[in-house]
């Protein structure tokens, strides 16, 4: 069973993309998969309620709202009974974030290629040293999330990235394709949609994998 945060202190950075991605993968895969939205947005649980309308069989994996403590009193019952659990918080420093990070195996860490928003990541770092003083299990990462196709703010986000202490930087980054909002709105992940965006299936089936490998070495 592996316990999977997307947050961080920033929104607008695509985090709920990432999470419903990663819970259609790994469904698709035949795991048990609860997906938590812990986004008072309600984003997840939007797009599960599009999929659960869209798909004769349903979403495949099973979603609940949780908030504030409730993300760890709540899961350190639920989440045995689940092979994974993917949990989709809000980009603040909230209450409920903190409650995902001290059951956490992973924390992915999505930025946006900007000078702007890469400098969140030094108070992320602080959530990740504090949680570890309670959780020492926890693997932090980050990756960059609506990268732009070309150009050099890639580059000098991921050097800020890998410079930044406690976290592991993925070179993966997921460039923003129309394919990831088109997806969105019908309710299916990318690997799903017809007709195929090659590209980014190739960028969300590398951070899939590079994510639960890494959950199996953590355990």
């Amino acid at each position: 069973m592996s316990i999977i945060v997307v947050g961080g202190t920033k929104g607008g950075v695509g985090k709920t993309t990432l999470a419903v991605n990663l819970a259609v993968m790994r469904s698709l895969a035949t795991k048990d998969v609860l997906l938590v939205d812990a986004d008072e947005q309600g984003s997840a649980s939007d797009f599960t309620e599009v999929r659960n309308e869209a798909l004769e069989h349903g979403a495949g994996y099973t979603t609940i709202k949780l908030y504030g403590s409730a993300v760890r009193s709540e899961l350190l019952r639920l989440a045995p009974k689940h092979d994974d659990v993917v949990i989709d918080v809000g980009g603040r420093d909230t209450a409920g974030q903190r409650a995902a990070l001290s059951i956490a195996n992973i924390y992915l860490i999505p930025i946006f290629p900007g000078s702007f928003d890469i400098w969140t990541l030094d108070p992320v770092a602080q959530l990740v040293e504090e949680a570890r003083a309670f959780n020492g299990r926890i693997q932090a990462f980050c990756l960059l999330n609506k990268a732009d196709p070309k150009g050099s703010d890639n580059a000098e986000a991921a050097a800020i990235a890998q410079d930044t202490p406690g976290l592991i930087y993925l070179d993966c980054p997921i460039v923003n394709r129309k394919a990831f909002r088109n997806g969105a709105a019908k309710g299916l992940g990318v690997v799903e949609l017809k007709p195929c965006d090659s590209k980014a299936v190739e960028e969300v089936e590398r951070l899939y994998n590079l994510v639960f490998d890494s959950v199996k070495l953590s355990k």
